[in-house]
C-alpha cells in the first residue's frame, strides 16, 4: 500500500505569526511619545520583526479614555482590511512581555522614496501635487505645504476620515520597497468628536474616486448591526465610536466629496513630521 501524501504545513499569516509566536525584546524606538518596543516574533520556522506597543506604557490623553490606545490601533488595522485596500500593517491586541498590547509588523521602507511630502517657495503647487497650507519657515517667510496627488495617499485621506485619525503626520508614512504605502500610529482614532487632523488635506472638497466609493459600500455593509466589521469592532471599542464610524461611512457616502476642516479644531498635526 502506498504511502499517504504527505501535505506540507501551511505558513501561517502574518497576523496569525503576531498572535501566536514568541515575542522578544530587541530594544525601544525612544522618538515615540509612548512606549514602542522593536521586536522579533516567532514560531516554529517562521519569524519576522515587529513593533510592540503595551497598554502599560501609554501616555494618559485628556480626551481618550485612559489605556485604550491599543485597541485603537487593531481597530483600524480592521477598518483598512475592510476596505480591501490594507493600508496598515497587519496589527494584533495580545499579551507580551510587559502585558496586554498592540503588535505590529514591521515594515522596511524604501531608500529614497521621500516624494510625498514638500515646502515649496511657489504660490500654486506644481502639475502632480496638492496644497495642504503655508508654513513659516523662520524669518517671517512662509512656503507651501504640498504632498503628492497619489492615488495611495488618497485611498489613506479616505481611510483616516472614516476611522477619524487625530495624528496623520507625514512621519507615520511608509513607502515599502514593493511600492505600497502604509500608514501607522493609529493610537488616537475613533472618537465620536470630530478629531481629524492631517496633512492630506489636498483633496478636500473633491469628488471622491469610484473605486474609494466601493470601498465605503462594503463598509457601509460590514458595519450594520451584527456585521463581520461591527462584530470585531465592538470587541475594540465603544457601542458609541462603532456608531460614529457607522455614520462617518453613512456621511461620506451621502456627499460623495472628501471632507474638509471643520473649523473646530486643529486641522493640522503638531508636529507635522
Amino acid at each position: 500500500m502506498p504511502a499517504p501524501e504527505r501535505i506540507p504545513p501551511r505558513s501561517l499569516t502574518s497576523a496569525e505569526l503576531l498572535a501566536k509566536g514568541e515575542l522578544t525584546v530587541l530594544g525601544r524606538i525612544r522618538e515615540a511619545s509612548n512606549a514602542v518596543l522593536y521586536c522579533s516574533v516567532a514560531y516554529g520556522d517562521e519569524s519576522a520583526e515587529c513593533v510592540y506597543k503595551p497598554v502599560a506604557g501609554e501616555r494618559p490623553l485628556w480626551d481618550f479614555p485612559d489605556g485604550t490606545l491599543a485597541q485603537r490601533e487593531v481597530a483600524a488595522y480592521e477598518v483598512s482590511r475592510a476596505t480591501g485596500w490594507d493600508l496598515v500593517p497587519p496589527t494584533v491586541l495580545r499579551d507580551g512581555p510587559y502585558g496586554e498590547g498592540m503588535v505590529q509588523l514591521w515594515i522596511e521602507t524604501a531608500e529614497g522614496d521621500s516624494g510625498l511630502l514638500a515646502l515649496v517657495e511657489d504660490e500654486e503647487p506644481a502639475e502632480g501635487w496638492k496644497a495642504v497650507a503655508l508654513a513659516e519657515v523662520g524669518e517671517g517667510r512662509t512656503a507651501l505645504l504640498v504632498h503628492a496627488d497619489d492615488e495611495r495617499l488618497r485611498r489613506l485621506a479616505v481611510l483616516d476620515a472614516v476611522i477619524n485619525n487625530g495624528d496623520r503626520k507625514g512621519g507615520h508614512l511608509l513607502p515599502a520597497p514593493d511600492g505600497r504605502l502604509y500608514g501607522i500610529d493609529h493610537g488616537v482614532t475613533f472618537n465620536v468628536d470630530d478629531k481629524l487632523r492631517t496633512l492630506l488635506w489636498g483633496w478636500a472638497g473633491e469628488p471622491l474616486t469610484s473605486e474609494a466609493v466601493g470601498a465605503l459600500k462594503g463598509l457601509a455593509e460590514a458595519l450594520r448591526p451584527r456585521g463581520v466589521l461591527a462584530v470585531r469592532l465592538a470587541s475594540l471599542i465603544t457601542e458609541a465610536e462603532v456608531g460614529a464610524v457607522r455614520a462617518r461611512v453613512a456621511a461620506l457616502l451621502d456627499s460623495g466629496v472628501h471632507p474638509a476642516p471643520s473649523g473646530e479644531w486643529p486641522a493640522i498635526p503638531w508636529p507635522p513630521v
